[in-house]
């Protein structure tokens, strides 16, 4: 009797060994597919996070209008608010590429009760190759950069 069970374990066994290789060819694409559009998109939100607090932390720079020439200022030594407030954005964004960000600055010089408002965009380009995956499925061109920006506004004090 053992001997018949030995027999029919020996001959299912090798009979599927071939199996679980094709089944890793066909699951792995898909596997790698989800796996880069979460790294994707967990890094392009954080960088959305990022211009996003950017902008707002140079709002509040220009709607206070700190002094340019007192020492504890945060803008001492700036020629003007609107360096201060650019400055600003590019310290508060440091962790992104500061070549691909664009700070814009408007209305820092108004009156009180007036708005300031802050634009910054950022093109975030992937980190995976999931644009030329998409591409290659898809049969068109997909662009390998995200534009983000946000714009803050505030009332000057």
């Amino acid at each position: 009797m053992s001997v018949i069970l030995g027999r029919i374990t020996r001959r299912t066994g090798k009979g599927e060994g071939g199996q679980s290789l094709v089944e890793f060819t066909l699951v792995l694409p898909i596997f790698l597919l989800v796996l880069f559009a979460i790294i994707d998109f967990g890094m392009a939100f954080n960088a959305w996070i990022t211009v996003t607090n950017s902008a707002r932390e140079g709002a509040r720079v220009g709607a206070v209008r700190p002094p340019l020439d007192v020492p504890i200022s945060p803008c001492n030594g700036k020629s003007s608010l609107e360096q201060c407030i650019e400055d600003r954005v590019r310290a508060t964004a440091d962790t992104l590429n500061q070549a691909n960000l664009d700070v814009s600055v408007q209305g820092a010089q108004g009156t009180a009760g007036e708005s300031v408002v802050v634009d910054v965009s950022y093109a975030y380009s992937l980190i995976t190759p999931l644009a030329n995956i998409m591409g290659m499925v898809s049969g068109g061109s997909i662009g390998e950069t995200l534009n983000l920006s946000s714009t803050a506004d505030m009332r000057l004090e």
